[in-house]
């Protein structure tokens, strides 16, 4: 009979492999960081230019005639407050830096 104690073969492939499936996805990781960043700041982007087109008369600025506006404004709703905040916030040129 096998000694409970004594870590059998399978069970140290899957340590070994473990370790390696975690190197693979730290490396993989590591790689598609900037890729993810740079989606992330466009669809940021993408939403910023969404709203402002639904949404620029709040600025002053018409940049779709009110039956459009009014028309996708359903859609655009539950991200007000967080865009009002987002366009109206103080900024400074170390903003850029991070």
């Amino acid at each position: 009979m096998a000694d409970p104690k004594k870590p059998t073969e399978s069970q140290e492939e899957r340590k070994q492999g473990g370790f390696f499936s975690a190197l693979k996805g730290l490396f993989y990781g590591m790689a598609a960081h900037s890729h993810v960043s740079a989606a992330l700041k466009t669809r940021m982007h993408l939403e910023h230019l969404f709203m402002f087109i639904t949404l620029g008369d709040m600025l002053g600025i018409p940049v779709l005639p009110p039956y459009y506006s009014l028309r996708i404004l359903p859609y655009a709703v539950p991200n007000i407050k967080s865009w009002k905040m987002r366009v109206f916030r103080e900024r400074d040129f170390t903003d850029q830096v991070f």
